[in-house]
């Protein structure tokens, strides 16, 4: 049956002339069209109908080339679809049984393979089908490591035969799948023998009570241990080690090409469209790695750090990523910069010179060349889940420099132990990787002495692209032999790398000897390099406060780090992660001499210290907060406090909070700040203060603004009063909008009455700032739109977006009132149309549209009911007139046409005594007949005494699904037509 399947897809991808062929350039000419750089040649490798949308490729240790393709996306196999929000996250009915019990997916793990050695593949074969959203594999501890979300699985294959020798084992659940162009992937091993892998931007991860969305997270196959190793990165796919270890992974925002990830860390996420940090006391995180030079599309993907001996020697060491939006592969320059690093645009390795080239993957082949996986379409933004998607294309080519020659590929498995260190010196880091990787799986302590001798030696020269001790020490720690004694060697080692990588594996273990932390506290005070710095901040984290806290507290003294892009926040995550369980070492820290000199200590970490003890907002805890307060200085002491108890679970009492502030409070004081929190504190004469000073003409108007900001949470009727005697014409306009936010708080009936008294002359900002509120009580709307009905405001007076929030109340008489003036306004477009809307946004903006062309679809699908220059039937509105340089109004208009009706627009729907209905538009009434125009331009007349009922409907005349049979270019070019200046002409 499986042979049959595969002789069908094939069949289905021929071309009349018998010759499989993508959309674009045909596999044969692709290459050609090409443009790598000097001193580069590119190959095909395969293509479709061999491999078809591959998303992760990698070789084994016999050099044969793996890929994934991804054929099910995006959608789940065998799973109903219940939600979609704008963002094209999908909910489903359940989380699918893993393979073979779930529901069997079109994805595939197949291997390659050039039979006839001529640098194509020219056979193929599927390791494992039937899986449902995967995205990517790691070969090792006999078999094969495959992410198929929401599942890490584990093919066994001990004897090598190419077929899996069970069912696969269920390593961790629980990864994200509410959008297949975001799951977890890029499978990596990590010098430390960890399983790394990323997940991307619009999914939600929750493995062992983990839960994450963006960011780098890790598995030990040995322990079975899980971690997220850092938060944060956007929707990044790919990731990679430097010489010395670092990971660095891929981005999608533009101006930047990687992060750098640290264990533990806060990285930039798209906080708005995804969340804060799950770490709440984070209070900041690295930014993306500074890039100059900027060049492409904002999305990077695949990026890897080249360490081979193939291209020509100044490619080496250089950040290759894949350029997705700006089809082609380009390199970077990676330099220090501290603890980090910088990087810039060093030039393009390979232009497509076709738009439909779209690199998902790059992989480090045996021979040392780089493979690049091409998903080679048209469409390179993601869809909605509706989207129609082509999957008949695939490509992977070579990247080699010119005079290159393919070599046979050596198996590490054939060799010893012993030669398997002796391979950790070659120039191709393929090699290095696998022997490293089955020197951690065979655990030999016959390689620990010839390992820990080599460490003791004169250190190697450091390449760019390579660290020969570096490469040791990781061998002997995944080998099982990184002991005390060795560490304490390590710690001492000349080489930066050896004594950074000792400090990270020894936070690895949560633990140390007493001999081993009174080595770090050292090492902490006399250290001179930064990346080995910011291993032992971060490796205090990740120790129990005894031993960790006093790296901290060594290297915050020595006060070297101000100006270090990750060491401040290292520090400050160790602090905080010891704050509550040694809170007296701190303070005492912080108060005492050596913390008041630091500037790292009193600039960046105390006022962070004093938040997150505010934060907490216990006795105890303010106890802290007070004797922290002079190391400051009282303004900057009060803005933590009011910040960190505003991050509180439950609220400070004000008996609690009373001691911090009693020192502090004067009556004559103009404070905002200490008003606001004697306020809090419930200290006498707050109240009278706050209320006088806003009272005061001669209190400037920035310091009312900021008393307003800061007005109390909820007030009563003195509170009332004293707010709307700012909205007077007297006072300036910002303290006018800051006392209207301010009345938000407070329920007083009296408020609405006063603003609609005052409000016809008051600014458009102001007006704005007063609907809002207003319209945010029903009571309140209900008098604003009154004022409406009676005639004393003119309905043109609110926008109908602000309408939207008036049927949130879902109260039938407003309903009415908004129907009579301005037709039907719904609480807003749902989101499953939102992400239709995306995805038409997507088709748009790939490629221009032809106004001619999209002339002639808008006669076909707009102008029966819409007129154009004055001509047709006026069924619907003038578009000549409407707001077409809005894209994102008129997108959601026509996928979403029932989300606003404009009155004159409203379909009425009738039903005569005889039980027939008619809808359409209501041309006509009165005391004898009722007279409506249909969809079809007819115009029906029906006594009064023949009728039954009159409603309105909620539904628009405008057919739904309007634009969904256009192709992309269709769509392109209709909206250019739409978008073209000046009136629409016949």
């Amino acid at each position: 049956m499986a042979q049959w399947r595969t002789l069908i897809v094939a069949v289905s991808l021929m071309t009349a002339d018998g010759v499989a062929r993508a959309q674009g350039h045909s596999p044969a000419e692709a290459p050609g069209r090409m443009t790598p750089a000097a001193g580069l040649k590119v190959e095909l490798v395969a293509s479709e109908p061999l491999v078809r949308q591959p998303v992760a490729i990698d070789f084994d240790d016999r050099g044969r080339l793996w890929v994934i393709q991804y054929l099910q996306y995006p959608n789940p196999a065998g799973l109903e679809r219940v939600q979609v929000d704008r963002f094209s996250r999908t909910k489903y009915d359940r989380v699918p049984d893993p393979p073979p019990y779930g529901p069997v997916g079109a994805d595939r793990l197949t291997i390659l393979e050039d039979r006839d050695g001529d640098g194509r593949m020219d056979a193929s074969h599927d390791f494992v089908s039937g899986l449902n959203l995967a995205s990517g594999f790691a070969f090792g501890h006999g078999g094969v490591f495959v992410l198929n979300v929401p599942y890490l699985l584990f093919y066994p294959d001990r004897d090598r035969n190419d077929v899996p020798d069970s069912d696969p084992e269920v390593l961790l659940t629980g990864f994200g799948m509410e959008d297949a162009h975001s799951v977890a992937n890029s499978l990596t091993w990590g010098p430390d023998g960890w399983l790394y892998g990323c997940q991307g931007s619009t999914v939600t991860a929750n493995i062992r009570g983990s839960e994450f969305q963006q960011g780098v997270w890790r598995y030990h196959p040995r322990t079975r241990q899980f971690e997220l190793f850092s938060e944060g990165g956007g929707n990044s796919w790919g990731l990679d080690f430097d010489r010395d270890g670092q990971l660095l992974y891929s981005t999608n925002v533009g101006g930047s090409v990687m992060l750098h990830a640290r264990p533990g860390a806060s990285l930039w996420k798209q906080f708005g469209k995804h969340g804060a940090l799950h770490h709440p006391y984070a209070f900041g995180y690295f930014e993306h790695v500074p890039h100059t030079n900027f060049h492409g599309g904002h999305v990077t993907v695949g990026g890897l750090l080249y360490r081979g001996d193939n291209l020509p020697a100044e490619y080496r060491g250089k950040y290759l990523g894949g350029d997705l939006l700006g089809h082609q592969v380009l390199w970077h320059d990676v330099t220090p910069d501290g603890s980090t690093f910088r990087s810039s645009y060093g030039g393009t390795l390979l232009a497509a010179n076709d738009t439909w080239f779209a690199t998902s993957d790059l992989a480090l082949g045996p021979d040392g060349a780089i493979y690049v996986a091409d998903w080679h379409d048209q469409r390179t933004a993601h869809p909605d889940p509706d989207a129609e998607w082509d999957r008949t294309n695939g490509r992977i080519l070579r990247i080699s420099g010119t005079q290159s020659v393919r070599k046979p590929v050596l198996d590490p498995n054939t060799l010893s132990s012993a030669d398997l260190v002796q391979l950790l010196d070659s120039s191709n880091d393929w090699l290095v990787r696998r022997a490293r990787r089955i020197l951690s799986e065979r655990q030999d302590p016959a390689v620990w002495g010839t390992l820990r001798e080599r460490l003791t030696q004169p250190a190697q020269a450091v390449t760019i692209e390579k660290n020969p001790q570096a490469e040791v020490l990781w061998a002997l720690a995944v080998s099982g032999g990184f002991d005390d004694a060795t560490a304490l060697t390590c710690l001492s080692h000349a080489a930066p790398a050896v004594r950074a990588w000792a400090v990270r594996l020894l936070g690895d273990r949560g633990r140390v000897s007493a001999p081993l932390a009174q080595r770090l506290r050292e090492l902490a005070g006399e250290e001179s390099v930064p990346a080995v710095r910011a291993e032992l901040a971060a490796t205090a984290r990740r120790l129990p406060a005894a031993e960790g806290l006093p790296i901290a507290l060594v290297l915050v003294g020595r006060d070297l780090e101000r100006n270090d892009q990750h060491i401040p926040l290292l520090l400050w995550w160790a602090i905080e992660q010891h704050a509550l369980t040694a809170p007296q070492p701190l303070v005492d820290f912080f108060t005492s001499p050596a913390g008041r000199e630091s500037a790292t200590a009193k600039t960046f970490l105390a006022p962070r210290l004093l938040r997150r003890y505010a934060a907490q907002a216990t006795p105890d805890a303010l106890a802290a907060v007070q004797k922290l307060i002079p190391v400051l200085g009282e303004e900057s002491a009060l803005s933590e406090l009011q910040q960190g108890l505003q991050l509180a679970s439950q609220p400070a009492t004000a008996e609690s909070l009373r001691p911090v502030i009693e020192p502090l409070w004067r009556s004559e004081t103009s404070s905002p700040r200490l008003i606001a929190l004697a306020l809090q504190a419930q200290l006498p004469g707050a109240r009278e203060r706050w209320s006088s000073l806003l009272a005061d003409p001669a209190i400037p108007a920035k310091s009312k603004t900021d008393l307003l900001a800061l007005a109390p949470a909820s007030g009563g009727d003195r509170d009332a009063r004293t707010l709307l005697a700012l909205l007077e014409p007297a006072s300036p306009d910002p303290v006018r909008l800051a006392a209207i936010q301010a009345l938000s708080r407070i329920s007083d009936e009296s408020i609405p009455r006063e603003i609609l008294r005052q409000y016809p002359v008051w600014s458009s900002s102001a007006k704005a700032q007063a609907r809002e509120l207003l319209l945010s009580r029903a009571s309140w709307a209900a008098l604003l739109l009154n004022e409406v009905d009676a005639g004393r405001l003119p309905a043109t007076e609110i926008p109908v977006a602000d309408l939207t929030r008036v049927a949130l109340h879902r109260d039938k008489q407003l309903d009415q009132l908004v129907r009579k003036h301005w037709g039907i306004v719904t609480s807003g477009t749902p989101e499953e149309r939102l992400a239709e809307v995306r995805r038409f946004n997507n088709d748009l903006r790939a490629s221009a549209g032809v106004p001619a062309n999209g002339s002639l679809i808008y006669k076909k699908l707009c102008a029966t009911c819409h007129p154009r220059a004055g001509e047709g039937t006026r069924v619907g509105p003038d578009l000549a007139h409407a707001n077409r340089q809005d894209r994102q109004f008129l997108l959601t208009s026509l996928v979403d046409p029932s989300a606003q009706i404009r009155g004159e627009y409203v379909q009425h729907v009738l039903q005569t005594t005889d039980g027939r209905v008619y809808t359409g538009l209501l041309v006509e009434q009165n005391a004898a007949a009722v007279a409506l125009r249909t969809a079809k331009q007819e115009l029906i007349t029906i006594p009064r005494a023949d009728i039954e009922a009159l409603e309105t409907s909620t539904v628009s005349l405008m057919p739904e699904n309007l634009l969904k049979p256009l192709a992309p270019q269709e769509l392109r070019d209709l909206f250019s037509y739409l978008e073209s200046p000046g009136t629409l002409a016949p």
